[in-house]
């Protein structure tokens, strides 16, 4: 796969993890365990790249004794994930077109 398209695909795959409510790092690891595997060298150089385009935003809070930084999704990352699922219905579309004479459209 395309180096920039996954990373677009993780970055969306964050927001969405947190689009109901703030998380920390452990966690969003976690939620999306089931889906995609992302390890924490790949995940916090993407909350960094969301913070600085202002998709998220972190505070830091005391946790068992430790501080730890909470992200919560901004109306510009919630927006975010409805560009991406508009962009996703048109990916679908050329995915249909370029398979149409492998007779893998049924399964989309």
């Amino acid at each position: 796969m395309d180096i920039q398209m996954k990373r677009g695909l993780l970055e969306v795959c964050v927001l969405a993890s947190i689009k109901d409510g703030d998380s920390y790092g452990y966690q969003i690891i976690k939620d999306m365990k089931p889906y995609v595997e992302i390890s924490e060298s790949t995940l916090y150089p993407i909350l960094r790249r969301l913070e600085a385009a202002e998709l998220l935003t972190v505070r830091t809070a005391e946790y068992n004794g430790r501080l730890r930084k909470y992200y919560h999704i901004t109306r510009a990352g919630l927006a975010r994930i409805e560009d991406f699922k508009d962009e996703w219905r048109e990916i679908l579309s050329i995915y249909k077109f370029v398979t149409k004479e492998d007779g893998d459209n049924e399964k989309i």
